[in-house]
């Protein structure tokens, strides 16, 4: 059980027994590279970021939160390993210097892997590639005036990595398939095992609950579920393509979804986080089913040799229960094309990197003033994510009108009766549900109902 990757440079081959060890933890207790920080320990603050090279190129990731069978053939760079090796300072270090970007420093390290991450990448928009890093002391503006002063600068040759070939593990507490054939088949040997995407989730049983996870399977190798296709009819989405490899296609195709992701987690979360992981995890407050389910996708299972296909909505059963047999996975989703009428409403206290309150999803077709078609879906508002059935029959062969619209509205009542908890009371719930589809409505009559500034 041993695995392979490049750390700041050097060739690292070390033996995993424990598939559950934290990068974060190997790194200090282990090779005594105390400089990624322990904050949250949940994937929320970024001060344990690192730059993890793939195939797929650079990208920052959650150290927190990534097990270190994930680290095999991938190369790593932790803040030890962001300067050259002759000691020159990386552009993104002399700029925090010269702007004064650190007081406590404390979050400092994260910064810096994630800015010189970005840096490699050409990456500008460091409102948005910043998110997943917290500080409470500089108040970003000297940050960002350090990432902006960088831009020009030349990428360091050091950070241009080539990963090495990883080893190969096929039994054991863990395994890492290399296809979704070999997945299928070890787990129709092994239904009790647990599958391991993103971590983005799992990643807290282990850190915050302390859980036995068993037998584990890494599905990060399975590079064939991470694909993405397209048909004259529909768009063919692998369970393992990552949420930020989902954002474009959806920019392409649904530009409201697309918004949506952008607000999923932080981009370290968003780079790890799968889209079959977000489904199959069942949670209720999941941003992306109501999405998907809204424009009518398909999920596809898949349990040895044998495939099946049903209908998002009907995959997940109750909380905590979803239509999965013993050994069958996610395999992939199919989102039909369609014209773009989806719209994406999330209702959470913060903006960015926050869970829901409740997130609802809108796809309405009108043709000629009549209504035509009608799918909403809304997530936060029951046990699993749930189509809102009786608001779509009022609205369905009706008058695109207002009065049809106040009228369907209070079909809410008879599809949800949501909860109270820490995020929002059931009545703020129910009546955040009703007027997100009167704000549909109103932007589709071109009125402006974005208030964010």
């Amino acid at each position: 059980m041993q695995i392979r990757f490049l750390l700041n440079g050097e060739a690292v081959e070390i033996p995993v027994p424990d598939p559950t060890v934290t990068l974060l933890d190997w790194l200090r207790q282990e090779r005594g590279l105390v400089g990624t920080k322990e904050g949250c320990n949940e994937g929320d603050c970024g001060a344990c970021s690192v730059m993890v090279t793939d195939e797929g190129g650079a990208k920052p990731l959650n150290a927190c939160i990534l097990f270190l069978p994930q680290l095999n053939g991938k190369a790593l760079r932790t803040v030890e390993g962001i300067a050259a090796p002759g000691g020159a300072l990386h552009p993104v270090q002399e700029e925090m210097i010269t702007h004064h970007g650190s007081q406590c420093g404390f979050c400092t390290p994260g910064f810096i892997t994630t800015m010189a991450c970005n840096h490699l990448n050409g990456v500008t928009d460091h409102d948005t590639a910043l998110a997943g890093n917290l500080c409470r002391c500089t108040g970003y503006a000297p940050i960002k005036r350090a990432a902006q002063a960088a831009e020009p600068a030349p990428v360091p040759d050091h950070l241009r990595e080539t990963p090495p070939r990883p080893t190969r593990q096929v039994q054991g507490a863990w395994v890492q398939p290399e296809s979704g054939d070999e997945l299928a088949q070890w787990y129709v040997q092994h239904p009790e095992a647990r599958l391991i995407a993103g971590a983005t989730d799992v990643g807290l049983w282990v850190t915050k609950q302390f859980r036995d996870l068993g037998q584990v399977a890494f599905l990060n190798r399975c590079t064939d579920l991470a694909q993405i296709s397209e048909t004259e009819t529909h768009l063919e989405i692998g369970a393992m393509v990552t949420l930020a490899a989902l954002e474009p296609l959806m920019q392409e195709h649904h530009l409201s979804f697309a918004a949506l992701i952008r607000r999923y987690g932080s981009p370290q979360v968003r780079a790890a986080a799968t889209i079959g992981g977000n489904i199959a995890n069942g949670s209720p407050i999941g941003d992306s089913p109501p999405a998907l389910i809204a424009l009518g996708a398909q999920l596809v299972l898949r349990q040895g040799d044998a495939r099946r296909e049903m209908a998002l909505e009907d995959f997940f059963v109750e909380y905590g229960k979803q239509d999965r047999r013993p050994g069958e996975f996610v395999e992939a989703i199919r989102v039909p094309k369609q014209p773009d009428r989806l719209k994406c409403y999330k209702i959470s206290k913060r903006f960015d990197q926050d869970i829901s309150a409740l997130c609802g999803c809108f796809s309405i077709t009108v043709q000629t003033g009549q209504v035509t078609g009608a799918r909403i879906a809304f997530g936060g508002m029951a046990g699993v994510p749930k189509r809102a059935t009786h608001v779509e029959t009022a609205l369905l062969s009706a008058p695109w009108s207002a009065e049809t619209v106040q009228a369907a509205m209070l079909k809410m009542t008879q599809d949800f009766s949501p909860l109270s908890d820490m995020r929002a009371s059931d009545s703020y719930r129910m009546q955040a549900a009703q007027n997100l589809l009167w704000r549909y409505w109103c932007e589709d009559q071109g009125q402006t109902a974005q208030v964010r500034i």
